[in-house]
């Protein structure tokens, strides 16, 4: 079976500890092959075993009366939304491809995201995105941004689904590691859901899709490392994909699947035939059986090794009854795909693989996948020294601003806040024809065909915030996700997650992460939003430094009558403008502070979870009953920009606000705070009494702050402005 001599530099050199490599010999009574040591150290790097998260992800509210599918034991989440129908939904890093290829590493994480979709038998009808950049003004962050969007533009638009929200922002800590995270949304019928399980000894396991290549091999350990100067080295390491021969993809495993030919299904992506193999084999407590060299291959000579590791793109792996065989081979054929038996399904627990009949890899399917007898570390954990000094700073040491129509202007222009529309008129948000509302508003919104119901989806974090206290940053991100979801109407359902952090084994970072996770836990059970699944992203690090945790929440909001949907755009004159929600006494890590005052310290806004589940009770009473013309949450920059941004009106109109309201702190803070639990809504005069009415019934403060007007921002004596000129500096705060 030997092929390389396996030594210590091999073992440390595929990303396995000694130690770790000892434990898979003990346990299967012997050296290994180099096949088995590619396999071993791809399923235990912690792209795909998560060894050093997963106990602290066993914490989170992960069960729901919704939820038809188990967290983490399939492909996405599946969410039940009435009438027989369900939503599929994922978010996922391709954080370290995307930086050495930024073309392909973001183009491919779309690919990765939209199979994991359809491979639980729903049809993709949205696209999200979250990236986070350096500097916009570094030619290296504008190169890496333009391949970026351009690699998810590309494949999204080339695929037919349509791009319909997301979140970009721009700090000095993601200068060398820029983060991609990917989110895809699907819809399918409860008698279509697949599952991703070997089931039935003696099935065939049937390879469909593109022919296997070179490209992508070791992807796995290569996002389970740190970037450094050689990085670039590892472009093997990035995938190449194809989106015509994904819709293809798409549409033949969908027939497939609906004509019930189809016992397990997932897609090849991490660690490709591997992962795949492995995985559906150890859920269905079997083995599964393969020759190699029966895969269809794109180049020549490639071995075991590499065909098992490889990620080439547009894969899948079924399990299927051999009487189906013929059948399934003849719906690939049409779709001018693969279809090929490579295996079968066995009752030995085994991975065995085969090229030509000669054994070149046995391993136990549990020895090497989540969940199964793959490590689970916890590391050592220390509060970071930096807390206590940014936490300590006195915001009421800076100076009030003599001007208040600079502050805003310049605000506005900061690329955090600034329209994002450079970068999503790049997308096609409307292929389909189902989005209700595109980007550009708190959250996406899209109709399900055939019926009344839409669903509102948004990414959200801010990692500024998570930096300076974990705990009440990332409570704060599933809080902003959840608002901005009500603020389209729809009542927050569930939550996929996508944690980026630094270096895990160092204990400053692990201490981040266990916070963070414990804020996300304690928010999405206060807000009845389990977390149907995600990935975990570490070593997000480069020679300079870590970025900031960034523990990004993907939201998704049903809303049972599609009439009801609510924009954040002004949309009369006259309109009464009201805060729903507290004034606000604190800007620590906000953008005020940092673009205003050059600091990035204080602590992160700090948030009652039950106060913000009454907040988002009284908004959706008052969606229900449709007396709002708008809502829109605040949070970046503040009450004072959240006024500004509802007057940029979807259509590419303008309308203004005259805002007059009594301070109750210091003016800066409570125009540019962000704190949480306030939403701005409009309403025409007759329904104001009733609105103040929710509010109170609710246990939520409600001031009448002003009206909406035409074309100028007035706000007490402190603001005074065009609208337009607002706009134009809104418009062009993002360099593309």
């Amino acid at each position: 079976m030997n092929e390389l001599a396996i030594t210590k530099e091999l073992i440390l050199e595929h990303g396995l500890t000694l130690d770790e490599y000892d434990l898979i010999k003990k346990t299967i009574g012997r050296d290994l092959t180099y096949t088995e040591l590619g396999i071993a150290s791809v399923m235990w790097s912690e792209h795909a075993s998560y060894k050093n998260s997963i106990k602290y992800l066993k914490t989170l509210p992960r069960d729901g009366s919704a939820l038809l599918t188990k967290t983490g034991e399939e492909n996405a989440g599946v969410v039940d939304i009435g009438d027989g129908l369900a939503v599929s939904f994922k978010i996922e890093s391709h954080n370290h491809p995307s930086a050495v290829e930024p073309y392909q590493g973001a183009a491919t994480g779309v690919g990765g995201i939209l199979r994991d979709i359809f491979t639980m038998g729903a049809r993709p009808v949205a696209a999200l995105n979250s990236l986070r950049f350096g500097n916009q003004n570094n030619p290296q962050v504008k190169k890496l941004m333009k391949g970026i969007v351009s690699g998810i533009a590309d494949y999204g638009n080339c695929f037919g689904v349509p791009t319909v929200g997301g979140e970009v922002y721009f700090e000095d800590s993601y200068e060398g590691n820029p983060l991609v995270n990917a989110m895809a949304v699907g819809i399918l019928k409860h008698e279509n859901l697949a599952t991703a399980s070997a089931i039935g000894v003696g099935n065939y396991v049937v390879y469909v899709g593109a022919k296997t290549g070179r490209d992508g091999i070791h992807g796995a350990t290569f996002a389970s490392i740190e970037l450094s100067d050689e990085s670039e080295e590892k472009r093997t390491a990035v995938q190449v994909g194809d989106p015509f021969m994904e819709k293809l993809l798409l549409e033949a495993t969908l027939e497939v699947i609906e004509a019930g030919l189809v016992e397990g299904i997932q897609d090849m992506g991490a660690a490709g035939l591997t992962c795949s193999s492995s995985e559906m084999a150890a859920k269905a407590e079997n083995g599964i059986e393969l020759d190699v060299s029966l895969v269809p291959q794109r180049e020549t000579g490639m071995t075991a090794y590499e065909i098992m590791l490889s990620e080439s793109q547009e894969r899948m792996l079924l399990v299927i009854k051999p009487e189906n065989l013929a059948k399934i081979t003849e719906i690939f054929e049409k779709w001018d795909l693969d279809a090929v038996k490579i295996g079968v399904v066995t009752d030995n627990g085994n991975l065995r693989v085969l090229d030509k009949g000669v054994l070149k890899a046995e391993l136990p399917a549990q020895l090497l996948v989540l969940g199964g007898d793959a490590p689970v570390y916890d590391r050592e954990k220390i509060k970071p020294k930096y807390l206590e000094e940014v936490q300590k700073f006195d915001p009421n040491k800076v100076e009030i601003p003599k001007d208040f129509n600079q502050v805003i202007l310049k605000l506005l222009n900061e690329p955090n806040i600034a329209s994002k529309r450079p970068i999503f008129q790049q997308y096609d948000h409307m292929v389909q024809i189902n989005t209700m509302v595109e980007p550009g508003s708190d959250a996406a919104v899209i109709r399900i065909k055939d019926t009344n119901k839409a669903i509102a989806v948004c990414t959200d974090c801010n990692g500024r915030h998570v930096y300076l206290n974990p705990y009440e940053g990332t409570k704060g991100a599933v809080a902003e996700a959840a608002r901005n979801v009500v603020c389209s109407g729809a009542r927050p359902s569930a939550i996929t997650n996508c944690l980026n952090f630094g270096n895990p084994y160092k204990p400053e970072v692990y201490w981040t992460f266990v916070e963070a996770i414990k804020g996300m836990s304690d928010a999405c059970r206060e807000f009845d939003t389990p977390v149907t699944g995600g990935n975990v992203s570490f070593y997000n690090e480069n020679p300079t430094g870590a970025i900031y945790p960034t523990p990004t929440i993907g939201m998704l909001g049903i809303i049972e009558d599609k009439d009801k949907v609510i924009t954040q755009d002004y949309k009369n004159v006259g309109d009464v403008i009201i805060l729903i929600g507290d004034h606000c006494n604190e800007v620590g890590g906000s953008e005020y502070l940092k673009s205003i005052h050059n600091t990035i310290s204080g602590n992160s806004p700090k948030i009652d979870l039950k106060h913000e589940k009454k907040l988002y009770d009284a908004i959706l009473d008052m969606a229900d009953k449709k007396i709002i013309e708008s809502a829109h949450d605040c949070s970046d920059g503040g009450l004072a920009v959240t006024l500004a941004e509802s007057c940029f009106k979807q259509n590419g109109q303008i309308l203004g606000a005259e805002i007059k309201m009594e301070m109750k702190y210091r003016p800066d803070f409570e125009l540019f705070g962000e704190s949480h639990s306030r939403i701005v809504v409009s309403c025409n005069p007759k329904n104001v009494e009733l609105i103040q009415k929710i509010a109170q019934q609710n246990g939520m403060n409600s001031e009448i702050i002003g009206k909406v007007i035409e074309e100028k921002f007035m706000l007490n004596d402190l603001i005074n402005i065009d609208v337009e000129k607002l706009k134009t500096n809104w418009s062009t705060g993002i360099i593309y």
